[in-house]
């Protein structure tokens, strides 16, 4: 079966000469929730930006077996929804409804279908209600779930969401890993929130100095203190990897 989302040998230096990428090697099943981990600088939101064409680096990216280049880069950024940190960064529009619009109308679907997708999308989590209600009067939970929603309405194979629990309190975090449980599509989650990653992701992917240094189920991850601490990693006190993660 072919891989949701492959990277090989991504490298990529930014304009001071930082190396950002260093030969990432990275695959995703379909269907699978991958968390990617490590500290600040170690490369997972650049990676991230590489995965739709943002930034472009040597090496490859390929989505559900269709290579990103030059040809293909409209079709590869439906196929990769990212969500940024920062909820503001996706939310301009008057509306929510608007804001969920706007990328399938940008595709050229209008009329009911593209209502259609916007209910669908809204509805997939659990955000009808916010539909007529300008962005900036959401809270932070409520902007999240916009902006995954102006995602989905997208239809992407792989959704790919930087620090998502960033601002949300625990009943946030704990809503949040709910309703990403219930959508059908691959994700990778770039996250600090090891609890967040122990809830959601079955598999775990560790980063640091623009390279990929570890993997394996969540729980044996998290599990191995020596490894976190060796990529300034660390559970919250008196939080392990086999307890509940709520």
């Amino acid at each position: 079966m072919t891989a949701a989302l492959e990277a090989h040998a991504l490298e990529f230096r930014y304009p001071d000469g930082r190396m950002a990428l260093d030969g990432v090697e990275l695959v995703v099943d379909r269907g699978h929730r991958v968390a990617l981990l490590g500290p600040n600088g170690a490369g997972k939101t650049t990676l991230a930006l590489h995965l739709n064409g943002i930034l472009r680096g040597s090496g490859s990216v390929v989505i559900g077996g269709l290579e990103l280049n030059d040809e293909n880069l409209a079709e590869i950024r439906r196929r990769v929804g990212l969500v940024f940190q920062d909820a503001n960064d996706q939310l301009f529009m008057p509306t929510v409804a608007e804001d969920v619009a706007f990328g399938p109308a940008n595709l050229g679907i209008d009329g009911d279908l593209l209502d259609r997708r916007v209910e669908e999308a809204l509805g997939r989590v659990d955000a009808m209600a916010l539909a007529p209600r300008p962005p900036h009067h959401l809270s932070g939970g409520e902007k999240r779930s916009a902006a995954i929603a102006t995602a989905l309405a997208m239809e992407p194979q792989v959704l790919v969401l930087d620090e998502p629990t960033s601002g949300l309190d625990p009943q946030g975090r704990r809503e949040l890993a709910e309703t990403l449980r219930t959508l059908d599509v691959t994700m990778l989650v770039i996250t600090h929130d090891l609890p967040f990653a122990l809830a959601l992701c079955e598999k775990s992917v560790i980063m640091d100095d623009g390279r990929v240094v570890a993997e394996g189920p969540t729980k044996e991850v998290l599990d191995n203190e020596n490894l976190l601490r060796r990529h300034r990693l660390e559970m919250p006190f008196g939080f392990r990897a086999g307890s509940s993660p709520g």
